[in-house]
């Protein structure tokens, strides 16, 4: 059974497949630019999803990824474990040792993971761990800050970094909260927070202080997920200006192909690349996010 006839159920619906024809962006992307962001999905007779997942994702293979990042001028990527495997890292792990020197990854694991494992991931080319408090049936919205210091303990010998995805706007001690984490953090989204809190809202200017602490970085990725606004996502503007404008050295971008759970219409890869440009119409400064960045994070 492949991915896309996976049974669905009411709490996991199906979701509609990725646009299979990106077209290149109009602002040409930079030599070793990396999409920090991206999904592998399936098939699911490979690679069964959780029982506990609340979408079922249509096949996003390896082989469309990469025509997708050579499409948009992408040189390297970050894969990101989807909530559909949980701890299960088989089809990213796979995928990392099916072009090495392209790919690192974000992998999802046990809080009482031992080293040795996180060594074995290491080796195979991933470079933190993922903290999803979004797409879940139970513990939704709960930060177990306890356990995920016991876990950047664990990780912190490698050099890994805990990425989360967590909408900010619901913690305003951010900054506080991880003040003295062990290791990096990372935001998916610009944040998630919905658009319509606005730039001031507390815990986005707790994650802008964050970051210019130098403690954490923020991906400048789906768009879509904070509004309801169709394509160009004109409110979500001002998140990423603010974000351009006070840590250009603290940022990331990523696809976030293949665009699981989208409410405003499936996106073009193109057209998210040419919002980028839009956001950051400087050449230099745009660089910075699509090469140097990621080169320092992942270790590219």
């Amino acid at each position: 059974m492949s991915a896309a006839s996976t049974p669905s159920s009411p709490g996991a619906p199906a979701c509609a497949p990725h646009d299979p024809h990106p077209r290149a962006p109009k602002t040409a992307f930079p030599a070793l630019s990396c999409d920090c962001h991206a999904h592998v999905c399936g098939p699911a007779d490979r690679y069964p999803y959780w029982s506990e997942r609340i979408y079922t994702p249509p096949d996003a293979l390896p082989g469309d990824f990469r025509r997708m990042l050579d499409t948009l001028g992408c040189e390297r990527a970050v894969l990101v474990q989807p909530s559909v495997y949980d701890v299960d890292n088989r089809a990213l792990l796979d995928a990392l040792a099916a072009d090495p020197q392209r790919l690192r990854g974000v992998a999802v694991v046990p809080f009482d993971v031992d080293a040795a494992q996180i060594a074995r991931m290491h080796a195979a080319g991933v470079r933190g761990v993922r903290c999803n408090i979004v797409d879940l049936k139970t513990g939704k919205g709960q930060l177990p800050l306890a356990a995920l210091e016991r876990l950047a303990g664990t990780i912190r010998p490698f050099g890994w970094h805990v990425e989360f995805l967590m909408h900010v706007n619901e913690f305003p001690d951010l900054d506080r909260q991880f003040a003295r984490f062990p290791v990096p953090v990372v935001f998916g989204h610009l944040g998630y927070a919905p658009t319509s809190v606005g730039v001031a809202d507390a815990g986005f200017q707790a994650l802008l202080r964050l970051a210019r602490d130098g403690a954490a970085w923020i991906k400048l990725t789906g768009p879509y997920r904070l509004t309801s606004a169709p394509m160009p996502y004109p409110d979500t503007d001002a998140f990423a200006q603010a974000l351009v404008d006070a840590v250009p050295q603290r940022l990331v971008w990523g696809s976030d192909w293949p665009h699981v759970i989208v409410r405003t219409g499936m996106p073009n890869d193109g057209d998210l690349a040419d919002l980028l440009a839009h956001w950051i119409p400087d050449a230099a400064t745009r660089k910075r996010v699509l090469v140097d960045n990621p080169a320092q994070l992942y270790g590219f």
